[in-house]
């Protein structure tokens, strides 16, 4: 089983945004940085679900998954398989499609606290465009 940890953050809201995606996968941690533009946060939450599905589909197609957010909005949403805020749609397709290419895959909501390595990833991908804009 792997575990990834995954976390989104904008600066402004919307703002700009990065995703942070950290796994412990076979004695090995793997860390990922993703810039993700102008994004709300809550919409950078889930590209950090979609961006850890995508790196686990190519890297672990086999394993079993167990994603961990801080994210209650976006665990509620794929734990339920539902969303009224249209909004989300397409983000939750999109993991569905990802997340059904492996044998299990779980999600649950971790505290903020618990997430310390994908907050900083997310950070630095905030921290790498604005350099650029810079």
């Amino acid at each position: 089983m792997i575990e990834v940890y995954t976390d989104g953050a904008s600066k402004g809201n919307p703002g700009t945004s990065g995703a942070g995606v950290y796994i412990k996968a076979k004695e090995e941690n793997f860390e990922h940085i993703f810039p993700l533009g102008t994004l709300s946060n809550h919409e950078a939450e889930f590209m950090a679900v979609i961006k850890a599905l995508e790196v686990c589909k190519e890297s672990f197609p086999e394993e079993i998954l167990s994603l961990r957010s801080d994210s209650q909005i976006v665990v509620n949403v794929v734990d339920n398989d539902y969303t009224k805020n249209k909004s989300f749609l397409p983000y939750l397709d999109k993991i569905r499609e990802l997340s059904a290419s492996f044998p299990h895959f779980f999600i649950k909501w971790i505290p903020e606290k618990n997430n310390k390595n994908a907050d900083q990833l997310a950070r630095k991908a905030i921290h790498m465009q604005n350099e650029n804009l810079g």
